[in-house]
């Protein structure tokens, strides 16, 4: 059985002179929702890319479910929700889910409840068979979602997964994320939501490639002796650039 789902060790990756991660260090043990916070460009999609296998790293290594990536059986394996959405757009939501469903292997008999239960969970249900290029950009990140859970995986990537979506429907999901997490199944989650930060498990703080901090929420305001992951961050930040310019 596999205890960690994920194991990086001292991930590093340029784009040109660019250093976009630092010798980062991530392990994502089963049942754990683990959120990576940072700014845009801060290194957090790189770094989920490397993990899936769907960049090369220039250093260190990756393993998921015990299997050096990348590994097209293991990713097959993986529910991954990309920033940008990649969904037929003169297909329904419906016509969407069954494909990627087939694409998935999601057994014939299951695929139909498969897609009565992530159409449920994102509430898209009444909007099934309207097609994709009337929905709104915010119904578009909901179906994305549902067909990162259609194949019920045991380790989820969800990248930005609630940008667009409604305060109330977000809280609902979360609800849900936790429901899954109880189940033995992992989260990989990249937010810039702070409150969204506040209910992961385990925290990694990202800027300029490199890991900042890391920890439970609780831990990381008790180390910083602030009140909110907010702080944390900006707090964290200006330490950084008071480091680097002591340099």
């Amino acid at each position: 059985m596999v205890t960690d789902y994920v194991i990086a060790k001292q991930v590093s990756k340029h784009f040109g002179h660019q250093q976009v991660l630092n010798q980062i260090d991530l392990t994502l043990p089963a049942g754990m929702i683990y959120g990576l916070i940072g700014p845009s460009g801060a290194g957090k999609t790189t770094l989920i890319k490397s993990i899936l296998g769907m960049e090369a790293v220039d250093s260190g290594t990756v393993k998921v479910m015990d299997t050096v990536m990348p590994n097209r059986a293991v990713m097959a394996q993986i529910g991954y929700m990309a920033q940008s959405d990649a969904l037929y757009e003169t297909l329904t939501a419906r016509e969407n889910l069954t494909l990627f469903g087939q694409l998935m292997s999601v057994p014939k008999i299951k695929l139909a409840q498969m897609i009565d239960y992530a159409a449920g969970l994102v509430d898209l249900t009444s909007q099934l068979d309207k097609r994709v290029s009337g929905y709104s950009g915010g119904m578009k990140r909901r179906l994305s979602l549902a067909i990162a859970l259609i194949q019920d995986p045991q380790l989820l990537i969800l990248d930005e997964p609630t940008v667009g979506i409604d305060p109330e429907l977000r809280q609902q999901i979360w609800t849900e994320l936790n429901k899954i997490k109880d189940t033995g199944k992992s989260m990989l989650v990249t937010t810039h939501v702070m409150d969204e930060a506040e209910r992961c498990d385990y925290l990694m703080l990202i800027r300029h490639g490199i890991a900042l901090a890391e920890g439970t929420p609780a831990a990381l305001k008790q180390q910083y002796a602030v009140d909110t992951i907010e702080q944390v961050f900006l707090k964290a930040g200006r330490m950084q650039d008071a480091n680097d310019g002591n340099r």
